[in-house]
């Protein structure tokens, strides 16, 4: 049986890498304030469009204010969203998934028939659809992710749930008079629970992009809020001033191949083909 430490030692480069990403936005996350040089709304037309250089590190956008800072802040915003959107879609949609898998029969078929009319809609288009409806915000944004997000943690629960709920210890649990509560929570779901959290890591990255295409697309945060989508989109007005567009790109690109790597790992980890490796 592998380790988590061996298998770290032995195979684990890109998830040491996506790790060394994650905690390294997760700090600026935290330390934000103390990093940033500027700040984040100061406007000084002076100095608009000016170029990478010691005095502000990744330049000024067109309102003469610090992108280093505003990137910076903007990772508060970017992965919060991000991060919400996952655990909300993830709570959801094993309560979901796990009643439909425990009861079977004409409740399961409606259940799975409702989340399959969701996900029949292209995810972004639909996204954009509730978004646009409810209002550009933030919290709207996060909303519309998580509706359309939720249905493929219900269908993986669902599968999980209906290929244990027949196994011996949970007929040990019902014969001993459990309730139907304790046997789906308690003993099913942390059997589950694997595979929810490598699929939870893997759309970390995705919710983070998703929520910067929105505000991209000026259905998330609004002026003067820093948020990386925003402001690659103010970048792109711009294209000769790479570098107002560039560097909140490469921070969306970074968190989301550091959490994809991560989340590959821990699916090559918790694999029960390899745990004898």
């Amino acid at each position: 049986m592998r380790t988590f430490k061996s298998f770290i030692t032995q195979k684990g480069f890109l998830f040491k890498f996506g790790l060394i990403i994650c905690t390294f936005w997760i700090l600026v996350v935290i330390f934000a304030p103390l990093i940033a040089t500027h700040s984040t709304t100061a406007q000084d037309l002076s100095i608009r469009y000016q170029p990478p250089s010691f005095s502000h590190f990744f330049g000024t956008d067109e309102l003469g204010r610090d992108v280093f800072s505003r990137v910076m802040y903007g990772s508060r915003i970017s992965l919060t969203a991000g991060i919400i959107t996952v655990i909300s879609a993830f709570s959801f949609g094993i309560l979901f998934g796990g009643i439909a898998g425990y009861k079977g029969g004409k409740v399961d078929e409606a259940m799975m028939r409702f989340s399959e009319l969701i996900m029949a809609f292209p995810p972004l288009i639909l996204a954009m659809v509730i978004a646009a409806a409810l209002g550009p915000s933030i919290i709207n944004s996060v909303l519309a992710m998580a509706i359309i997000w939720w249905p493929n943690y219900a269908r993986l629960m669902r599968s999980m749930v209906i290929s244990l709920k027949e196994s011996e210890y949970v007929t040990a649990s019902r014969v001993m008079g459990a309730s139907h509560i304790r046997i789906l929570f308690l003993e099913i779901l942390p059997n589950s629970f694997g595979p929810l959290l490598v699929m939870a890591t893997l759309d970390l990255g995705n919710a983070i992009l998703m929520f910067s295409g929105l505000s991209f697309l000026g259905l998330g945060t609004q002026p003067p809020t820093p948020e990386w989508g925003s402001m690659v989109s103010d970048g792109a007005k711009v294209i000769q001033n790479w570098w107002v567009s560039t560097f909140p790109g490469l921070a969306i690109f970074t968190i989301s191949i550091g959490a994809n790597f991560v989340g590959d790992g821990l699916r090559d980890f918790l694999d029960p083909k390899l745990q004898k490796e």
